[in-house]
């Protein structure tokens, strides 16, 4: 064993304990594997029990996987992976069946599981547990298993993936309540810690989505894809003083109306799908309406539905409107967009690989292009148990081929230097704050080259993290510059990245953006660009 092991040695390392990794270390325990799972809070707490809609699966007679693969490659506007979407569609029931057998209690009508509608699906295929609770339930029965199978370190945060000879060979913790510092060996680590986005001002992402494992992995040499698409959810209720809270993309798909506050319906203006359509395409409608109207939000109306109705389908939602004075079964709900989904993260092949070896990536950190440029919805919370059981398959399964891990990219790209001038951020929020103003749903050249040239300064500043929150600041810094830079070489605008300035969808730039430790070569390329930019 290597010297990195100080406080013991674990077949697999967990980082994460959302759906993607108490799946992976379930299916881990299964083939006799030792299993640490590290999470920085409690093991709970994590973008899945967020999760309402539910998770899409061509289960119906006028369904099929090949129709959910066509649904998810129209979404993604031209940069969807086929062969991961093909896996992600086709594996799907066998996926949902291992929660069925874990104990997840899925809404069912006479004995069958229901199936709900969502935009961009040509069918109902969405499953769901407890009305809009889907994620909470899937949290609570996976979390109570974990806890009885695998080690748990909770309100402990991993600090570096430690990487010898070329291959991830453990981490380096901190833990927050008592400050202490430990190392734990690993066969193989796996990062499994969610999206980043705590980088937006206005986000529905729970306070620990920093982009962690993005982070982590680029400071190991692993190479990042697609970071400049982040997905904007049109539907969420923004209070003053109050958490953002999402409203379902499943309230539209039982058939719930867009209204500007003026009275006008207006999604007949921007596609024939009306609410319907991609939320990358309703986003923009809401943000062109509220331009025109100059309100901050605009109305969702589902009022043609009885309380009871709503109460039974929607518990969470119609509760959560309640207590803010607004009952949706007579009045318009306010909704405006919110930061919901990173599309990109670490690059991954089909089966988790990075291009670190013995480091692997599942879930929301992950990037295997089964998303493009734009998730189909509910899709996520598949994704997390598809990629998990193909990682474990590949690490514990003797059935499964050795295979070659993802090339290293020939012209990975990477980020300006990190400009000396010790300037640093005042928090979070002000990292935060740019990111929606210039990194947001739109974008703009000037936006983008000041956005960068900023959180490059920013991160030159940074001192060593010493705390919970300056690791977190850390994470954000490095997601926030990776989306900016990536936005700013993207000149199109496709999916969820839309420029202004470059509002076509072009041939041309239909490839990923991938970004790898500094490169001299490149830096100067990248440099040349900010020239004039304060």
């Amino acid at each position: 064993m290597s010297s990195v092991s100080t406080d013991g040695h674990y077949d697999l390392v967990v980082v994460g304990s959302g759906l993607a990794g108490l799946f992976a270390a379930l299916k881990a325990r299964e083939h006799g594997a030792s299993v640490l799972v590290i999470t920085k809070g409690a093991i709970d707490e994590g973008s899945t029990k967020y999760a309402q809609g539910g998770i899409a699966v061509a289960l119906g007679a006028d369904d099929s996987p090949a129709d959910h693969l066509r649904d998810t490659i129209d979404a993604g506007a031209g940069l969807v992976d086929e062969e991961a979407a093909r896996i992600l569609c086709f594996e799907a029931p066998d996926r949902v069946d291992d929660l069925v057998q874990w104990g997840v209690p899925f809404d069912r009508v006479d004995g069958a599981i229901t199936l709900g509608r969502e935009a961009a699906h040509s069918a109902s295929r969405i499953v769901h547990a407890g009305g809009d609770a889907t994620g909470r339930e899937i949290e609570l029965t996976l979390s109570a298993l974990a806890q009885r199978e695998v080690t748990v370190l909770d309100h402990t945060l991993a600090t570096r993936i430690v990487v010898e000879d070329g291959r991830a060979t453990g981490v380096e913790t901190f833990t927050s309540t008592n400050r202490e510092r430990h190392a734990f060996g690993a066969g193989n680590v796996v990062l499994a810690t969610g999206g980043a986005g705590q980088m937006y001002r206005t986000t529905t992402n729970p306070a620990v989505s920093t982009g962690d494992g993005v982070a982590l992995a680029y400071a190991a040499g692993a190479e990042i894809m697609d970071m400049e698409f982040t997905q904007f959810h049109p539907t969420a209720l923004v209070l003053p003083g109050e958490p953002v809270f999402l409203i379902s993309e499943a309230v539209r798909g039982e058939g719930a109306k867009l209204y500007a506050t003026d009275g006008v319906r207006f999604m007949d203006k921007y596609d024939a799908r009306l609410e319907l359509a991609p939320r990358d395409i309703v986003t923009r409608a809401e943000h062109a309406e509220m331009a025109r109207t100059g309100a901050d939000h605009v109305l969702l109306d589902i009022t043609d539905r009885g309380a009871d109705w709503l109460a039974a389908r929607f518990p969470q939602i119609y509760a959560r409107c309640l207590e803010a004075g607004l009952d949706m079964a007579r009045d318009r709900t306010p909704v405006s967009p919110a930061a919901h989904y990173t599309m990109g993260g670490v690059r991954t092949n089909t089966w988790g690989e990075t291009t670190v070896a013995g480091l692997f990536a599942v879930g929301e950190v992950a990037c295997t292009g089964v998303h493009g440029a734009n998730r189909l919805a509910s899709n996520s919370l598949l994704e997390t148990m598809v990629f998990a059981q193909r990682m474990v398959e590949r690490l514990f399964d003797a059935g499964v081929g050795a295979g070659a891990p993802p090339a290293r990219s020939a012209d990975a790209l990477t980020l300006l230097p990190a400009l000396g001038d010790h300037a640093i951020p005042s928090s979070a929020d002000e990292v935060r704050e740019l990111m929606w103003d210039q990194v947001g749903i739109i974008r703009t050249g000037p936006g983008l080259r000041d956005a960068a040239v900023r959180l490059a300064r920013w991160w030159g500043g940074m001192p060593e993290p010493i705390s919970r929150e300056g690791y977190e600041l850390r994470s954000i810094l490095t997601c926030a510059r990776l989306a900016a830079e990536a936005a700013l070489r993207r000149e199109e605008s496709r999916g969820a990245h839309y420029r202004e300035d470059f509002p076509d969808t072009l041939d041309a730039w239909r490839r990923h953006l991938v970004f790898r430790e500094p490169d001299a070569r490149i830096q100067a390329d990248i440099a040349g660009r900010r020239e004039g930019v304060a």
